[in-house]
Parts: C-alpha cells; structure tokens; sequence
C-alpha cells in the first residue's frame, strides 16, 4: 500500500473547486502535484488559493510523470474519454466526473481500456456514498419494502437550464441535457438500491422546447452563466424528458425538467414502491418510510447524520489507489446506465420502445 498518493487536477473549474479539491486536500494519503486547465488563470488560481501543485495547461505534459498516481477529470463532457483514456494507458488511476461520456460507444471504450490495463477508472456518480441511499439499499435488501415493483423519479425544474448557449446546451460538448445531466444521478442511484437488475427496454421521449428559443427564454437566475452565449451559441439538448424503464424486477418511471412552465421551483425525489411498504427520498436529503402493521399506517422518518457525498467519494478514490482496488462507482456500472440512457434517446429518436 501507498504511503500517500500523487494526483492531477484535470479542469479546474466549479466541480473540481466544489467538491475534488477540498476532499483531496482534507486526506493525509494525498498531495496534489499538478492543477491543469487550458485556461491558463484557473490554474494559476488554483495553484495560488490551495499553496501547493503546479500550474500546467496541457495534460499532455505529465502523462509520462513516474510519481504521479491519479488524476481528477473534471472537464467538459466531451474530453472526458480522450483523457481518462489517455491517463490509463499511461498507468494512472482515473477519477472522471459523470457522465461517464457522451455517448455510449465512448463509455464502452472507457470500459475496454480501464480493464486491459488494470487501472480502476471511477466515474462521479456520488449518491452511492450518500448515507441516505446506503440506508435505503440495505432495507430493500433487508426486505423491508417487500417485492420493489415501481420506482418513480422526478427531477424537475421551473427555470433551470445552465449556460444558455454554451456548452451545457450543445450536444456536440455534453451529449444531452435534462437526461445526461441530471437523469444520469436518478438512474444510477436507483439501479444501485436495486442491485443492478436486467434492463429488457426502454420507451422515452426527450423535448428541445423551452430553451431553443434563447432569445425569448425567460428567467430569474442562471447557474453556469459564464459559459452562456445567447448571441452566437447553439441549443440542441433536451430541457425536459420522460421515460419508462423495464427491468426484470422493477419498472422505472421518470419526469425531468431543466425548464417546464410548472411554477414547481424544484420536485426532485424517487419513490421506491413495495409490496410491504415504501419509501420517498428527497434528492440530497432524508426519506421518509412507509408501511402498516397491526392494522395500522406507519410513517416513519429516521434521524442520523448525513455526510458529504462528494468528499467521502474521493476519499474512497485515494484508498482504492492505495489499496490497488475498484471503488463501488466503477466504469462497469456507469456503462449500464449509459446504456440505459443511449436507448432513452434512441426511443425518442424513433418514437418507440427499445429493446435489448
């Protein structure tokens, strides 16, 4: 085992400053040697605000480096591939932020490569160390819900699609909207409580509605406004999706929004539906359960300490390289729900059901 591992920071911006970093920094086990951005200021920042790395604007130029161990992909969705590729080949662990890519042939080549190599590749879907979907996995698994037959979930949004114009809403750059950026996070985290059932098909459908009129869109805030660009920039992606998933357990309902004129300011919870009781999680939240006995109704919503999902994530990342193991977000099960998520759009592509 590893004394204390060396890693990169590859795209410095908001999720690598939010969530990456800080965690990276809080470990004994880890030094960050290298921040890297190819604009030249993030990483300049980085290097000044955290008093440890060096600068780098090609990744390029540590590839070959023999202390490195690891690295953070936090860039766009479309260098995601290209570089956690890169960094395999070269002998490095890879922590890459979901999606895993934009579409699925690029996630099975990540897959192919990650194996061949032996370097574990993790992908960022962190609700799978969140305390709250660990409770909820076990009590399933405990049978406390009885037979899973249903699972609703609902990601919606009155006015919340990123970057107008920028790169979230060009497909070419992220692959999809509402379904890739948030549905990605809904699905993963059901298809873990449910032990990865067999997916048999897929009915979606995917809207490019509300935000492709970008000069007439209307809104009272925008998260990623710096990377919009109404004037000059594309929109292609879906702003609201709904879909069905058929597995060989439970059937997987969803509705999801980046915009909908719905004044909702966000519903965003899944519900688990058994034949002995239920469950509703409120996304980053509690959940409250569901069941009767004795002739009675019983609610029942437990108190417990909640944890920070996105450094216990990392964390894990460091012992896994420590320890020369794969973490619970694996590439291998990013590439079912890319699967998923592949013939969601492809359904509603051809306005009829997929099946595998």
């Amino acid at each position: 085992m590893k004394d204390k591992i060396k890693v990169a920071i590859i795209g410095c911006g908001n999720i690598a400053n939010s969530a990456h970093i800080p965690a990276y920094m809080a470990s004994d086990n880890a030094e960050i040697k290298y921040f890297c951005d190819i604009l030249h200021d993030r990483a300049d920042k980085a290097v000044e605000k955290y008093g440890c790395g060096k600068a780098v604007y090609d990744y390029h130029e540590i590839l070959d480096d023999p202390e490195l161990d690891a690295v953070s992909v936090c860039t766009h969705n479309d260098f995601h591939s290209i570089i956690s590729i890169d960094f395999m080949r070269h002998g490095k662990d890879v922590l890459c932020e979901k999606p895993a890519a934009r579409i699925l042939s690029e996630a099975l080549e990540m897959e192919k490569v990650s194996y061949e190599t032996g370097k574990s590749l993790s992908i960022g879907v962190c609700n799978r160390y969140a305390n709250s979907v660990n409770r909820i996995k076990k009590m399933i698994a405990d049978g406390m819900l009885g037979e899973i037959y249903h699972v609703y979930a609902s990601f919606r949004a009155y006015r919340s699609i990123p970057g107008l114009g920028g790169d979230f809403t060009t497909k070419a750059v992220s692959g999809g909207g509402t379904l890739i950026d948030w549905g990605v996070h809904y699905l993963d985290l059901i298809m873990y409580c449910l032990n990865d059932p067999k997916v048999l098909s897929c009915d979606g459908e995917a809207f490019c509605k509300l935000g492709k009129d970008m000069k007439n869109y209307v809104t009272t805030s925008m998260w990623a406004k710096d990377s919009s660009d109404i004037e000059h920039g594309t929109y292609d992606v879906d702003d609201s999706v709904v879909g069905i998933v058929r597995t060989d357990g439970a059937v997987i309902s969803f509705n999801g929004a980046w915009a909908q004129n719905i004044g909702v300011d966000e519903e965003k919870y899944i519900d688990f539906m058994g034949t002995k009781g239920g469950i509703r999680l409120m996304y980053c939240g509690n959940f409250t359960y569901y069941t009767n006995k004795d002739g009675a109704l019983y609610e029942v919503t437990p108190t417990y300490e909640m944890n920070d999902m996105h450094r216990d994530e990392v964390l894990d990342f460091i012992e896994a390289v420590r320890d020369g193991r794969r973490t619970r977000n694996d590439i291998k099960y990013a590439v079912g729900t890319s699967k998923i998520m592949q013939a969601l759009y492809d359904s509603s592509d051809k306005h009829s059901e997929f099946k595998f």
